[in-house]
């Protein structure tokens, strides 16, 4: 995920220029030179890599699948002993890194997951029902008048409204990052807080 500090392998970048080209001119809109040019290799390069544009999506969208949930899993570690609303403000806050620095996979997964042969889209749901799950216990705890079903939705919709990122406008047209997750992190806590009040 963005966190890393490290140098990303050829095999990173491919990912991230495939993602990038992808959400921006769509899956069948992209060819194998086209991603290989954006890392300075030949088309068929790329098959010492991925068997093709079809494994590359599936790595992109079951890869950030399992990144947020081990990001989660860490986070509620990390948080061991620690009150339930900084646990949900540490979430929150991953959630939102994903939302500002994965943007393209985003849109790739809007646009695209149908395309998942279906043990691959199987998966990512499971992926993401799981990442799911952890959210609505931390939120149950933060607000414990709210139902199991209730929670999750609140879960659902304060997910769909981080992940509209890719639709605030051009990078350039945003605030600053700092601000824009400052403005995120209050609008997903009052989503929550909206949703425990009767």
């Amino acid at each position: 995920m963005a966190t890393r500090t490290d140098a990303p392998t050829r095999r990173e970048q491919i990912l991230k220029e495939a993602a990038r080209l992808f959400a921006e001119r769509g899956f069948h809109g992209v060819g194998v030179d086209e991603i290989g040019a954006a890392v300075g290799i030949s088309g068929p390069g790329l098959y010492r890599h991925f068997a093709g544009k079809d494994a590359m999506l599936a790595e992109l969208l079951v890869g950030i699948s399992g990144q947020l949930l081990t990001g989660a899993k860490r986070r509620l570690a990390e948080a061991d002993g620690v009150p339930a609303e900084t646990v949900l403000d540490s979430l929150i806050e991953g959630h939102i890194d994903f939302a500002l620095d994965d943007r393209p996979l985003i849109t790739l997964h809007d646009r695209e997951l149908d395309r998942l042969r279906d043990s691959d889209r199987k998966l990512v749901r499971q992926l993401q029902r799981q990442y799911v799950e952890l959210w609505v216990e931390v939120v149950r705890e933060v607000y414990p008048d709210l139902t199991e079903p209730t929670a999750r939705s609140a879960v659902h919709s304060v997910f769909g409204l981080l992940n509209s990122t890719p639709h605030l406008g051009r990078p350039g047209s945003l605030p600053g990052r700092g601000v824009t997750a400052v403005l995120l992190h209050r609008m997903a806590r009052g989503a929550f807080g909206a949703a425990g009040v009767e």
